[in-house]
């Protein structure tokens, strides 16, 4: 049971740890993309700005990798969004496998207890005899016990296993979509300045003649 009990505040520890590092709000601020594109149309890329933008959110750090390398052919900046991505991932999942192998140990180990518990019952009627019906039934409730507590140990663990495990598949989604949104602002032609009221686009030059 003592196993059981530890494995229980373990995984209890973790999901709220991954609950909080995962909020949306942490990975995709809100605004926070189209901020960024409105800077790449503006031409207010400065480094400062793209290192302050690295440190905000994993959706920021994913910017920051495609503006570092903007000016290089479109396929090298998706390898590099391709490729922080994955450490961001990677980031993300931090945890998980130990809540997934709680999720599978929690029934082995119940069942074990399980096991052991019949065991000593048996060797003890093997010794002693059957004696009072009552107290064999307590034993093997007792036994059971074991492996009621690991399902119960278990069942949370996967059920958020797979839960953060969807969040961050989602995550990834919308990021890679304001990744290309990103790419298309760079992609695109700077919008050319504007002119003088009255002047058509005239150079002063041209207009005295």
């Amino acid at each position: 049971m003592i196993p059981l009990l530890m494995l229980s505040a373990l995984a209890l520890a973790l999901i709220v740890e991954r609950a909080w590092t995962l909020r949306r709000a942490a990975v995709l601020p809100p605004g926070l993309g189209e901020e960024v594109r409105t800077w790449a149309a503006g031409g207010r890329l400065d480094p400062a700005h793209i290192d302050t933008l690295r440190g905000t959110a994993p959706l920021g750090a994913l910017l920051a990798a495609a503006l570092d390398v903007r000016h290089r052919p479109r396929d090298q900046v998706r390898e590099r969004i391709e490729d922080t991505g994955r450490h961001l991932v990677h980031g993300m999942e931090r945890y998980l496998n130990t809540l997934g192998t709680i999720a599978a140990a929690g029934p082995l180990l119940g069942l074990f207890g399980t096991v052991v518990g019949m065991i000593e019952m048996f060797m003890g009627i093997l010794d002693f005899g059957i004696g009072d019906v009552n107290e064999l039934a307590g034993g093997i409730g007792k036994a059971l016990v074991c492996t009621a507590t690991g399902m119960v140990v278990a069942i949370p663990a996967l059920w958020a296993h797979r839960w953060f495990r969807g969040r961050i598949a989602g995550y990834i989604v919308d990021m890679e979509s304001e990744a290309i949104r990103l790419l298309d602002v760079l992609d695109s032609p700077p919008a050319p300045a504007p002119t003088a009221p009255g002047s058509h686009g005239i150079t002063p030059a041209l207009a005295k003649g």
